[in-house]
């Protein structure tokens, strides 16, 4: 008896490369920017709509938020390696978070931003970035806080955990960070730490006096006199399952700004905002195109320039030429 011919399958149906968040391309120019002596490596990714301006963690280069980036769709982004990280060149002295926000601003008049932007930190970066809006308010817009906390009063992490993070080898060495992974950094590093690997390149260049400057540059410092003073919108994101990060922590966040929004990620670890980047990066321009009819949101910033509400430029009709 012969076989009947197999029966002929419908070829799998790809996903167009400009709907893939994991096949776009981040079109992002990255230069070298000199800030009164300290050179800084400055990745933006250009867009519409106002600007963002990312605050990365401790000890990670501008190449691990792409991710992120790229599931932001067209908003545009300015993110910089920290000296000592990624390819800055490190400090010969530490710097407090004061200064670094000082650096930060500079930066900006550097690269012709001088309009309020949305600011976000992750974790360390989300210190500097609360430091950022307290010292600047004039130029922060909405505020975004993923995975941090008020600094020396907040409750820290398990002593196991504080001994992992607090030593760069983590980052210089894949052998070690695909170990300590699971434990360090918990949410879906637990079953799948290979995440890490597959979509972020682990910071260049991060050298021992980097990490120990920003480390160094957090020692003693706390926001919580202070976080009161914040009137701009903020939204603070954080993981149920973060071994780094306390949930009480983003909730003392919560409870301390005034015009804040919480969104808990259910089952979101440290790097919540890389290995859920589309979840994550969903929310966040969510909130920064929320209408609230007091000049932060994405239609006043378009109608203040005479633009549709989309920022979509109208065709130009053959009777207008």
């Amino acid at each position: 008896m012969s076989a009947e011919p197999a029966e002929k399958r419908a070829p799998r149906r790809s996903v167009p490369p400009n709907l893939s968040v994991l096949r776009r391309r981040t079109k992002m120019h990255v230069e070298f920017v000199d800030v009164d002596g300290v050179s800084l490596r400055v990745g933006t990714r250009r867009g519409r709509g106002r600007p963002m301006l990312l605050f990365n963690g401790i000890g990670a280069n501008l190449d691990m938020t792409l991710p992120l980036i790229n599931a932001l769709d067209d908003v545009e982004v300015i993110v910089f390696d920290m000296p000592g990280a990624g390819e800055s060149p490190a400090l010969a002295l530490p710097r407090r978070f004061r200064s670094l926000a000082r650096l930060a601003a500079k930066l900006l008049d550097r690269l012709g931003y001088d309009e309020p932007l949305n600011v976000a930190g992750v974790s360390w970066g989300g210190a500097l970035a609360q430091q950022f809006a307290l010292d600047f308010p004039e130029r922060t817009n909405r505020l975004v806080l993923a995975a941090t906390s008020t600094g020396m009063l907040a409750l820290p992490a398990r002593s196991n955990v504080f001994k992992r993070l607090t030593t760069a080898r983590r980052y210089q060495k894949n052998e070690t960070l695909a170990h300590l992974a699971p434990a360090l950094y918990g949410g879906l590093m637990r079953r799948r730490p290979d995440l890490l690997e597959r979509q972020s390149r682990h910071p260049a260049g991060l050298s021992t006096r980097g990490y120990v400057n920003q480390l160094l540059a957090g020692v003693g410092w706390t926001s919580v006199h202070r976080l009161y003073r914040l009137r701009c919108p903020t939204l603070i994101m954080g993981g149920d399952d973060d071994p780094v990060m306390p949930l009480v922590n983003i909730r003392l966040l919560y409870w301390l700004i005034p015009k804040s929004y919480l969104h808990i990620v259910r089952g979101g670890g440290h790097l919540f905002l890389l290995v859920r980047a589309n979840e994550s990066a969903a929310v966040i321009k969510r909130f920064i195109n929320e209408r609230r009819y007091d000049g932060t949101d994405g239609q006043d910033y378009y109608a203040a320039r005479n633009q549709p509400a989309d920022g979509a430029l109208k065709p130009l009709l053959a009777q207008d030429s």
